[in-house]
């Protein structure tokens, strides 16, 4: 039965090796780099879907391989690999994106100079994403966790040679590390309650009430600060947009199936650990669920086309935390299978905008319009990503966004179900916004004019991914809901089923026929404003130009952090500065120099020269005979 999940330690294994033949051959490889990446993620997909069948089979238990890697004492720090549910389908997304994102990169990235070192970095992203995913324990994750943090640092700033890009890679490797030791910290705290790393060991300690429950609700929320930090959450989610200056095809892989689904699969992974504690999960629920509507905000006024999809990335994001925070087995389901569906239409949307850049030379969507006729295939396709992210029926993004609603609603959250409708409706409001503007209307410029479509290497993998937007959904159907049964079959699953009566599922006609509604409303006022333009897109900026400014510029949040943190400790640097330069090197200064004074002094003495001590002598008895004469000598007798 395990005979293909005991093999799932050579999916990550395969791009290790990739990066190892490029990074040794790439200068003659050159441009056949692509070719051995592609191929060695190629198995790594076949395995990853044998690995899936294999779990996915009736009867079949999780896998569990560990061996002893470090001995300290009498303790033995275990390492392994481990599959189930989760991550038999967390490897498969991972690896169908990646692969789909590297054979789009071999016409995107054609006659770059730097081609070989770029698939390097790709196939190693790839194994520390797949090498998180298939951890039994959190040390483990946590060495792939920040092996990921420093791809994306790579992959950000490949053109080095840009001031924006040199900055967007620090700043997405510092406030990433912000999350990270909240992360760091959780781990420390869960290992000293419970003496393991391995999640099982975690999970049966906090089932016995060996866990004190203010440790348990500590760990938790900082676990989730550790994700927040790399799922783009509310306020760690500004190192999200500025990553847009890397490769298209590195943001599509970045936002769809690497970095952000690490913070949102850690939460689903440790869920057990989040419903022992229901602060916790409120916290979960309510950042997740005011990030979902601020994101959404901010979209719905940004010019640059990969910005708008950053930042509908970060509120789909929210969506996710906010479904896992109300918690159940609907929240589970809804919040993974979202998940899994947002891996493949935002890769699509990604690779469509690089399309567009490919061909137009411009990221600005108001110097764009009127590409579908130059751009069939390409505008084909973002539509059906539009129409799967806004919640579109028959739509993958329909069936997990109406399932997170359902979510929400069984629990009774009615506060968090109105944030979520009215994220939904700027979703669908803002995407269409991008649609119209890029691909419909007239021509703005010559490079739009002179546009034409990508080569068969670019719009493959945006087919393929089209039709996987499509058909996703159908494997959670309201009434065979093939997703919700099997993962709930699983260990996490049946810990949770202990503890929650409701089950996964979708809602009522009602909610289904509101979600629609919602959606509609949002495409329907894109269509006014920037397809019929029968309605002012002024609107807002004419009338209330002070609340446009505020979306346009993000809410002041990076000028906020500037002043309150950049400033501020770059004042306390110079202070700092400025008392080692006066204070400890004038001290250091005086010692010095009075050490040289005195040795200057005593040179002058020491000059070996006869005459010179002759008079110093002379010099002596003199002051001595003086003061004798002054002072009356010593009485006699005495």
């Amino acid at each position: 039965m395990d005979t293909m999940m005991q093999y799932a330690w050579l999916v990550p294994l395969f791009p290790l090796i990739a990066f190892a033949i490029i990074l040794s051959f790439g200068r003659q490889l050159k441009e056949g780099a692509a070719y051995i990446s592609i191929l060695f993620t190629g198995a790594s997909l076949l395995l990853s879907l044998l690995t899936f069948w294999e779990r996915f089979k009736d009867g079949a238990q999780d896998y569990v391989f560990s061996m002893t890697w470090l001995k300290v004492g009498d303790y033995v720090i275990p390492a392994g690999f481990e599959i189930n549910q989760l991550n038999a389908m967390m490897l498969v997304i991972v690896t169908t994106v990646s692969l789909l994102v590297q054979i789009y990169s071999r016409g995107y990235m054609h006659g770059d100079s730097r081609f070989p070192v770029f698939y390097q970095y790709l196939a190693l992203f790839t194994f520390a994403m797949l090498g998180l995913v298939i951890s039994p324990n959190l040390l483990q994750v946590y060495i792939f966790w920040e092996l990921v943090g420093a791809c994306s640092f790579l992959l950000v700033g490949y053109y080095f040679f840009k001031p924006q890009a040199k900055a967007a890679a620090k700043k997405a490797f510092i406030v990433t590390r912000i999350g990270d030791v909240g992360l760091f910290i959780a781990i420390c705290l869960l290992f000293w309650q419970t003496g393991s790393f391995a999640f099982e060991d975690i999970f049966t300690a906090v089932e016995n009430g060996k866990v004190e429950p203010a440790i348990i609700t500590l760990s938790a929320i900082l676990i989730f600060v550790g994700a927040a930090g790399k799922s783009g959450q509310f306020p760690l989610h500004t190192w999200l947009p500025d990553a847009m200056e890397g490769p298209t095809p590195v943001s599509a892989l970045i936002h769809a199936a690497t970095m952000v689904a690490a913070g949102v699969y850690l939460v689903a992974a440790s869920f057990p650990l989040f419903i022992a504690s229901p602060e916790a999960l409120n916290v979960v629920a309510y950042v997740g669920g005011f990030t979902a509507i601020f994101a959404a905000t901010i979209g719905i006024t940004q010019r640059d086309i990969k910005r708008v999809l950053a930042y509908s990335t970060v509120s789909q994001l929210g969506f996710m935390m906010m479904a896992l925070g109300v918690a159940g087995a609907a929240g589970y389901v809804a919040g993974t299978f979202h998940l899994m569906t947002h891996a493949f239409f935002k890769a699509l949307l990604f690779l469509a905008a690089g399309s567009v850049i490919h061909a137009v030379h411009t990221q600005d969507v108001f110097q764009m319009g009127g590409l579908s006729k130059r751009m069939p295939i390409t505008s084909f396709v973002f539509l059906i990503g539009c129409l799967a992210i806004a919640g579109v029926p028959p739509f993958s993004g329909f069936w997990s966004k109406e399932e997170i609603l359902a979510a929400i609603f069984s629990q009774g959250r009615f506060d968090l179900l109105i944030i979520a409708m009215l994220a939904a409706f700027c979703t669908a409001f803002y995407m269409f916004r991008l649609y119209y503007l890029t691909f419909k209307g007239e021509a703005t410029t010559e490079a739009t004019k002179k546009a034409h479509e990508s080569p068969s290497t670019m719009t493959l993998p945006m087919l393929i991914l089209a039709v996987l937007a499509i058909i996703a959904g159908f494997i959670n159907l309201p009434n065979n809901p093939i997703l919700g049964n099997w993962l709930m079959s699983g260990t996490v699953g049946q810990y949770i089923m202990e503890r929650y009566t409701e089950e996964a599922g979708h809602g009522g006609v009602w909610l289904q026929v509101t979600a629609v509604v919602i959606s509609l409303l949002g495409i329907g006022l894109a269509y006014l404003m920037y397809g019929k333009k029968s309605v002012s897109s002024d609107i807002i900026s004419e009338q209330v130009p002070w609340l446009y400014r505020l979306s346009y510029r993000k809410y002041y949040i990076d000028e906020i952090y500037d002043v309150v943190f950049v400033r501020s400790f770059r004042g306390l640097g110079h202070l700092l500065s400025l008392f080692d330069r006066y204070v400890v090197g004038g001290i250091g200064f005086l010692v010095g120099w009075t050490a040289r004074a005195i040795g200057g002094v005593n040179s002058r003495l020491q000059t070996g020269q006869l005459q010179m001590f002759g008079l110093v002598v002379l010099m002596g008895l003199v002051i001595l005979v003086v003061s004798l004469t002054t002072l009356g000598g010593v009485p006699y007798g005495q």
